[in-house]
């Protein structure tokens, strides 16, 4: 394993995010939050023959592509958000690195080599996720109800009280949805809410594991109209969805 005081030196970035070094015995460690070319000191979470997934705990030289993540709930501390994994990279070197994991599955998976790659198309750093599955969970110890991603590594909801990868629109509804939901009667069976935001309207699909009593029902309409919104219900599969 890892000593504690090894400064290992970071040379890649892996699917994941995470920075890849070699220790002193030439083991290869997955790092979360280092960047290629840091100097770092780890903490190591889990440890196997041929690899160990360890945290950085310490940064002795920082990477130039290094920046200040724009959303508060991203990071390394406990109950950080799991829905971002690189906001501490700039966001031009995020296109470089997928644009080399696009090269390198192409080749692993079919031998193949562009003849010719085109400059990568970027779009906006943030705001741009108009899709997402959010998780809701009401928490009795909190006496609250937390909408939003998982934590990282944790099967647990973030607290979050906004998001820099959604619209702005979207984002400013999770405090919102968060009181609804803990408004409503059946709120400890209400485990998801997906949403889709398109340039005219922002589509909710609340998935429901009971019936929605009536009260529910003029809770959810009237939340619709102050905030501009389609609620759908799903009581089963995709294909039991219907507009509210």
């Amino acid at each position: 394993m890892t000593d504690k005081d090894e400064w290992l030196t970071v040379e890649s970035l892996d699917l994941e995010g995470r920075g890849v070094a070699r220790n002193a015995q030439g083991k290869v460690v997955f790092i979360d939050g280092a960047l290629p070319g840091e100097e770092v000191r780890i903490q190591v979470s889990r440890s196997k023959n041929n690899w160990e997934q360890a945290t950085m705990i310490a940064l002795r030289r920082e990477s130039a592509q290094r920046v200040r993540p724009v959303c508060p709930h991203f990071g390394l501390h406990a109950g950080a958000c799991g829905g971002c994994k690189v906001q501490h990279l700039h966001p031009s070197a995020q296109v470089a690195v997928k644009q080399r994991v696009l090269e390198d599955s192409l080749w692993h998976l079919a031998k193949l080599r562009a003849d010719l790659i085109l400059r990568p198309i970027e779009g906006p750093s943030t705001g741009y996720r108009f899709r997402a599955r959010l998780s809701v969970r009401h928490v009795h110890k909190k006496g609250a109800v937390l909408v939003g991603f998982h934590e990282r590594k944790s099967s647990y909801v973030a607290d979050m009280t906004s998001c820099a990868v959604l619209p702005p629109h979207v984002s400013a509804l999770l405090v919102p949805l968060r009181d609804l939901i803990f408004s409503m009667a059946q709120r400890d069976r209400l485990p998801q809410i997906e949403l889709a935001a398109g340039d005219e309207a922002t589509a909710l699909v609340l998935r429901h594991l009971e019936p929605l009593v009536e009260a529910d029902l003029s809770r959810l309409r009237a939340f619709a109209r102050e905030h501009g919104v389609q609620w759908w219900l799903q009581a089963k599969g995709p294909d039991s969805v219907t507009l509210l």
